[in-house]
Order: structure tokens, then sequence, then C-alpha cells
């Protein structure tokens, strides 16, 4: 079990890589030093080879991929924690972002989120999302796959034009709530929504890479402008954390994680949480870890976290607080209540009179148990503090490993492409023999899973190259992603999961 040195106070303060899946939290007020100490984790991480993903909502966390640099200040900070001679290094990076600006496009599919996640990002009342429900399983049972979000708006429009149809079956569906679900897609879609649903669909396995040298990959979020649409934020890291715990494989306690997962801005994830969500979120949580994956909530306050779910965060970076109101006071009460008590610190007292980049900090030991809170300074970086230019991430993003991969957007015969009538028009001007779908008419077969198939012929052995994720075409991709998308009902479930759908898939685990 390796030792990763975070912080010093009157001993060393090592986070244990066995116990780095046990969860944590980072918290303090802004500018009390969270971003440097989540970057000195995240060093720490890729040193011993695991892989990290975190979220850069300003900008500065990029610094990590480059070799830092000595000041004045910065040598005062490392003799007076007596570190002697300091190196100076960066990270492997992969840079991301929803809107393929400032990284690699990030997407998922409208069915692959599943109603309940699409519920949280439209801010659906219950009778809302519970129509929104109904039009995925309309879907599903009619095999019209719902990948962008123009197929969803497709089908919404679909059974409210045939609800008496499907009332029968399915219940009644609300001509005012299919309209509120309009909306509130299209308002998502003025946010810039409309580029994160389509393919080809992120696949979870390049967030788990290792460089030549053995060291894990920061994977980085670029999260600045994506933090102006907090619903969409909060739910797109919700889903990636749930697609984690569902596609990997059950790893009992490893020496060291897979992935170590930031959830910055963590308020944002509980703020108006619907009940069953919660619970869903805190059994991810809790089961999560036996994946190899660790949580790390990153926020200004532990009370912004539910206490089901602070009480499984076993690794705690407590930064200052203030305490000028009375609701501040109870909070710096409440933050002191969580840890281990030292007889010798004021734990309430000594969060309020905390500097910039020292920490009150508590590690699990290899037994499990939390250590006795300790006041400490959190180590510098090795890595620059701060962004690095727009050229410096441009010549990152252009050398990346999933170069090309995700870069041009995918769009196959979908719900939109049957419902509209075009792949029935396609389809009758080559063969006059094959049948179509008209315009409005569900089709039952299974011709995506033909398109699929003939993708996959025309790949020939390409998926048996063995070669590195840059040798992936976009083609490859897509029926990677289509794979995932399976067709069978049973397959969708399990694609949504514990988080996708109300009815979910944790009792196919």
């Amino acid at each position: 079990m390796s030792q990763m040195e975070i912080a010093k106070g009157a001993d060393e303060l090592y986070l244990l890589s066995g116990m780095s899946n046990r969860h944590g939290l980072v918290a303090g007020a802004t500018g009390t030093g969270k971003t440097v100490t989540l970057q000195v984790m995240a060093e720490a991480l890729s040193n011993i080879g695991v892989s990290v993903f975190a979220a850069d909502v300003k900008g500065d966390l990029s610094g990590i991929s480059q070799p830092g640099k000595s000041s004045p200040k910065f040598e005062d900070r490392v003799k007076s924690l007596g570190l002697g001679e300091w190196g100076f290094s960066g990270t492997p990076v992969v840079f991301w972002d929803v809107f393929g600006k400032e990284g690699h496009p990030v997407r998922a599919t409208v069915s692959e989120m599943g109603p309940l996640l699409m519920s949280r990002i439209l801010n659906l009342n219950e009778t809302q999302t519970g129509v929104l429900t109904l039009v995925f399983k309309i879907a599903d049972d009619n095999g019209l796959l719902l990948l962008d979000m123009k197929d969803l708006q497709a089908m919404l429009q679909h059974v409210s034009e045939n609800a008496k149809e499907y009332q029968t079956q399915y219940g009644n569906i609300s001509a005012a709530s299919v309209g509120a679900i309009q909306r509130g897609l299209v308002a998502l879609g003025q946010q810039g929504g409309d580029l994160f649903f389509g393919e080809p669909a992120l696949n979870i396995e390049d967030l788990l890479q290792t460089d030549a040298h053995g060291k894990g990959v920061v994977n980085i979020l670029a999260a600045d402008k994506l933090l102006q649409s907090p619903q969409l934020y909060a739910t797109f890291l919700l889903w990636l954390m749930s697609e984690l715990f569902e596609k990997l494989p059950e790893v009992g306690d490893p020496e060291k994680p897979k992935l170590v997962f930031f959830f910055d801005e963590a308020h944002l994830l509980f703020n108006d949480l619907p009940s069953v969500l919660q619970s869903r979120i805190e059994q991810v949580v809790r089961l999560i870890r036996s994946k190899g994956i660790g949580v790390f909530f990153v926020t200004q306050n532990p009370i912004d976290v539910p206490d089901t779910v602070l009480g499984q965060l076993g690794n705690r970076v407590q930064h200052a607080l203030r305490a000028f109101s009375p609701k501040d006071q109870k909070a710096v009460k409440s933050a002191a209540q969580t840890f281990r008590a030292n007889p010798k610190l004021d734990v309430e007292e000594t969060i309020t009179q905390l500097g910039v980049g020292e920490a009150l900090v508590s590690f699990l030991d290899d037994k499990g148990i939390p250590g006795i809170v300790e006041r400490a300074m959190v180590l510098p970086p090795h890595s620059q503090i701060g962004p690095i230019t727009p050229e410096q991430r441009t010549a990152i993003i252009q050398s990346s490993v999933v170069a090309g991969v995700y870069d041009t957007p995918v769009d196959r015969e979908s719900a939109y492409e049957k419902l509209k009538g075009k792949v029935a028009t396609s389809t009758a001007a080559s063969s006059p023999a094959s049948g179509g779908a008209g315009a409005g008419t569900v089709e039952h077969g299974s011709g995506w899973l033909g398109s699929l198939e003939s993708a996959g012929t025309m790949l020939g052995g390409v998926f048996g190259s063995g070669g590195s994720r840059r040798g992936d075409t976009v083609v490859q991709a897509m029926v990677k992603s289509a794979a995932r998308t399976m067709g069978s009902t049973v397959g969708r479930q399990i694609v949504r999961g514990v988080l996708g759908s109300l009815l979910g898939g944790s009792s196919r685990r």
C-alpha cells in the first residue's frame, strides 16, 4: 500500500493508496486553497499510476500539466516545511469539454442518460417526470433509439399526437406535461445542452489511461462555462459516476484504486435533489468503492453534503471557514463534529483561524480507521499553479491519446429519422423491395441493429489491431457506443443502470 504525503503538521500526513477508494471530502471557503489541495492529491495519485477525473471550475487546474517554477514565496514555503530540494514536473493530462472548445467533446446519448437524470436536468416536477418515463418506455418497447435531443423532441411530439392510442397500455399522457418537457428541452438547447447529447458517446475506459511511464492520466473537465448551467453540470457528473459504477467490474479492496473522481462544487449536486435520486446517490457512493473508484466531494462547507453521504467520506481535508453570522457559526460547529477529536486541538476554534493552504487533516489508516485530526500545511504541488496558455492547451489536445476519436459528431438512424419518415424515403429510393416506416409510424424492426452490423463489417479487423485509442476511428467509436445502447429492453435498462430510470437496473448487478 503506497503512502502519498499530502500535508505536514507535527508529523507527515499520508493518504494511503488502499484507502483512496474509501472516499473523501475537501472543504473550505473560497480562496482558502481547495484547488491546490486537489492538485496535490491528483499529482500524488497520478504518480502511483492512478487515473483521476476532476472538474476545473476556474481554469486553474490546467497547470497540473506543466512543471512548476520556483519563486521566493514558494521557496519560503518549502523551507518552512523542511522539504529539502523540491523538484518540478507535470502530469499527463487529457482535457474534456461538453462544448468541445477547451477539450475533447464529451457526449452521452439520451437513452443512456435515462428519464430520471433527464428530469433532473430539466427540473421537472413529479407528474412531468412520470410522463417522461412513459415516453422512454414507449421508445424502448418500439425499438426507437433516443440518441440526441431532436430524437427526444420527435418522440415527445409523436406520443402527444398519439396519446389516445397509448393511453390504454401506458396510462394518461398529459399534453400540458409534454409541453413543459418540450419547453425545457428548448431552454436546455439554448444553454448548449444539445452539444452534450449524441454520438460518439464517451467510452468510460478512456478515462482509465496511464502514460508510457506508468503515470495515471489526469482527466480535466473544462467546467467554467458548464457551471452557467448548474443542473447540466451536476447531472453530467452524476451520470459519469453512475456509468463508472455500472460498467466497471468488482475488484474488492485493491492496493490502489482504478480512478479517483473529484466532484467539485458538490453542493450543486444536492440542491433540491428529489428523494428517489438522493437514495440512489447514497447507494452508488456506498458501493462504488468495490469497483476501485474513489469519490472526493469538493465544496465550501461539509453541511452541503447530506449526512448519509458525509458519513461515508473517510478522508477529510478541511480548510478555513468563516463565522460571521449565526448560520456560519452553526456550520463551523457541524464541520468540527465530523472529525475524530484531538485533545490537544480545539477544532471548532481552529477552523476559523486557518491560513491559506493550511487545513485540518484526517486520513484513514491502514485498518480504515479515521486518524486523529491534525492542523497542517498542505504541501506545494510539483506542477504549475494557475492556468496554462491557450497554445499549451491546444498542443495537449492535439497530441492526446483520444485525439480524433470524439471530435466529429455522428448522426445515425434513430427515433427522429424513423418518426419523420426520412429513413423510409431513403430505403424506398434505394431498394423498392424494402419496407420502410412512414412518418409518425413506430417501426418494431431492428433496422438500427442492421446498421450496426454493417458498420462492424466495414471495420473488418480494426478491433483486433491492438492499437492505441488514437487508432480508433469515428465509426469505431460509434459502433462501441451503439453496442452500449443495446436494442433489447433489458439491454437499455442495464445501460441506464441504478441512476438512469425510476425502475433502474440495480437488480441486475
